[in-house]
């Protein structure tokens, strides 16, 4: 069929509202996506945009972040095939929760820190209810979905400062934005349709993954294309600290202090790759186990560490690269992406091979 390859393209993915998103540079990604690729591998998720691409383009797709709350949109919109939240599941989710004694944490942790008092009693108890659905596709699509209303409740759509009241009483930030004082409900029955909207089956038995990136890459096999996005050391990379509210909603943590105004839990997860003393060792690991896959896409930035030579020396230790580069030409929040600075995508392919016959 004419144009077969763009058959998965009406359906949409959810506007993102996540710092390092790569979700406005898919068209420009998709120009270096190799012709007759199987299977893909999104190593370090995030948002699930660029999984979602190579989902659109019937490839198999298999996606990976270490936080589960990452993990939850991979679930409900690249594993899952076919399931949706309808009146019934909603029924569900708002009911007053026969478990609702046992779900205080965000009313107990973060009231009049990012909510008043019955938005926090609010989303205890939807959550207190995902554990009803029916099964995990509608339980990943409830909590995706929820997490993006609380990201749409909050001025700049993360959970790194501790102005989210003051700004939801300024007038003129509200004529800016109404979302921070419509309520939680009303957010995710107008985003929950985005949600529902953007499933569908591709005809792949694609996975989404909730592990340590280096515990995982030998576990896959016969993937021809892996996508790194790591975290830009240096830069914007503290995604724990920016969307620890969502990660501790996901896991509804027993075991965690919560520290600073934030509320930040403590211990982090560990990564590896967000700390200059770790983050080259951790490269190194990382393209060993991937060498058996052909080919590499490496999202980076100009103002990461190691810097774009030192990095480019590394690669090319395993592949041959390309480095390919976008100004951003409007600031999206962080260090790594304002205005002026550039993304970074290295393209790499397998080394040639020399065979020498000796005659």
């Amino acid at each position: 069929m004419l144009f077969d390859e763009y058959k998965y393209f009406n359906y949409q993915f959810p506007e993102p509202q996540y710092l390092g998103a790569k979700y406005t540079h898919l068209s420009w990604i998709s120009k270096f996506i190799p012709q007759n690729i199987s299977t893909a591998f999104d190593a370090f998720a995030g948002s699930q945009s660029v999984s979602f691409l190579f989902k659109q383009l019937g490839i198999k797709t298999i996606t990976n972040d270490f936080l589960n709350f990452n993990n939850q949109i991979g679930k409900a919109l690249i594993e899952n095939k076919s399931e949706k939240l309808n009146a019934e599941d909603l029924d569900i989710l708002f009911q007053n929760s026969p478990y609702k004694k046992d779900f205080t944490l965000m009313e107990d942790v973060f009231t009049n820190v990012f909510f008043e008092k019955e938005e926090s009693i609010f989303i205890d108890n939807f959550r207190a209810n995902i554990s009803l659905l029916s099964n995990p596709y509608k339980q990943a699509l409830a909590f995706s979905a929820m997490n993006r209303s609380l990201t749409r409740k909050i001025t700049m759509g993360h959970f790194g400062h501790t102005q989210a009241l003051v700004y939801a009483a300024d007038p003129q930030r509200i004529k800016r934005n109404r979302s921070l004082v419509r309520p939680i409900k009303e957010l995710f029955l107008e985003i929950l349709p985005k949600y529902n909207n953007a499933i569908f089956d591709n005809g792949q038995e694609n996975k989404s993954f909730n592990e340590d990136i280096i515990k995982l890459m030998p576990k896959l096999k016969g993937v021809d294309l892996v996508y790194f996005d790591p975290p830009y050391c240096n830069s914007h990379a503290d995604y724990q600290g920016f969307y620890h509210l969502l990660e501790t909603y996901t896991e509804y943590w027993k075991d965690k202090e919560f520290v600073n105004g934030i509320k930040r839990y403590e211990p982090q997860r560990y990564s590896g790759f967000d700390k200059k003393s770790e983050v080259i060792a951790s490269f190194e690991k990382l393209f060993e186990l991937s060498n058996e896959i052909p080919y590499w896409l490496i999202s980076y930035n100009n103002r990461s560490y190691p810097d774009i030579d030192s990095f480019e020396k590394i690669i090319s230790k395993y592949r041959n690269v390309k480095i390919e580069y976008k100004t951003y030409n409007n600031g999206r929040g962080g260090k790594g992406s304002v205005a002026g600075s550039k993304e970074i995508l290295f393209v790499c392919t397998p080394k040639t091979k020399h065979i020498f016959i000796n005659t």
